[in-house]
């Protein structure tokens, strides 16, 4: 048997771990400048990005920057409505694509190879190409609320959310998860005499953590991130996300501090979400790669 030289290992750890974090500094170098630059005024920003001084809590140090924001833009706002929007639409997401795809691999109907295969070539569509046709329609489409019936979803919470409840790739991803379940649950299941509802609910979604996480960090990213969308759909200030309010920091002269705070701001969110599913999206990493 060969032996292991304790001596040679501690030195592939050592050299694994110390590119390891020189990775992780990289991935963290643009939150430190964005941080250290909104505490920064305008002038003192722009000179210290030919430096390190960029990266460190040097000189003209204040949160002016952030009170700025806020006075220059209904910040709390629009993190409120990217909030509101991303967390609904995640939710609803999960529900819709995770019942999609169960229907995809546990039960038998007609044409359900021939469905799967046309929701899997939408990943090829990009969505400029039905943005203006969405656009219409959405103008057009009724809606019954509080003050009865009205026509048009534009300027409204439900124009930014359903259009994205559903989407191929969450659908593939739980179709490619559920489909490494051991089927033997399932028949066991069916054997003690449980529904299909039940079967979802207490077999198939507690063992389905790992892509319940990735699927909602990778919604969460796109939703959060919209742009266009809602530029096109979005005329009043209330229902704006922040994505789109940033547009409030380039008019007449760009306060680049501002706009830093702004953007650290409206970072909070994004890695408080990712930090909650952190466990999760990396026992999904590990357990793809041992699958593969």
């Amino acid at each position: 048997m060969a032996r292991i030289d304790p001596d040679n290992r501690g030195l592939r750890l050592t050299v694994r771990y110390t590119v390891l974090t020189l990775i992780a500094i990289i991935f963290v170098f643009p939150l430190i400048f964005m941080v250290m630059s909104s505490l920064k005024p305008d002038h003192q920003l722009l000179t210290d990005t030919s430096s390190l001084r960029a990266f460190l809590p040097v000189g003209d140090i204040s949160v002016n920057n952030y009170f700025d924001a806020f006075k220059r833009a209904p910040v709390a706002m629009f993190v409120f409505n990217s909030v509101l929007v991303t967390g609904v639409t995640v939710l609803l997401s999960l529900l819709v694509c995770s019942l999609t795809a169960f229907s995809f691999v546990f039960l038998r109907w007609r044409g359900r190879d021939l469905v799967l295969a046309i929701i899997l070539a939408t990943l090829i569509v990009p969505f400029e190409t039905i943005a203006i046709p969405l656009l219409l329609l959405s103008s057009k489409l009724p809606w019954i609320g509080l003050h009865g019936l009205t026509w048009g979803w534009l300027n409204s919470y439900r124009v930014q959310i359903v259009p994205f409840i559903a989407d191929g790739l969450t659908i593939f991803l739980f179709v490619q998860y559920f489909k490494d379940l051991p089927g033997e649950l399932i028949e066991a299941a069916r054997v003690e005499g449980a529904s299909w509802g039940q079967i979802y609910r207490r077999v198939v979604m507690p063992l389905s953590g790992p892509v319940l996480a990735t699927a909602a960090i990778l919604k969460f990213l796109a939703m959060y991130n919209q742009y266009l969308w809602p530029l096109m759909v979005v005329q009043e200030e209330g229902y704006r996300p922040v994505m789109v309010g940033l547009q409030y920091f380039f008019q007449l002269n760009p306060a680049w501090g501002e706009i830093m705070a702004y953007l650290s701001l409206i970072t909070i969110p994004v890695l408080t979400f990712y930090l909650f599913l952190q466990r999760a999206f990396i026992a999904s990493i590990a357990s793809t790669g041992v699958k593969g």
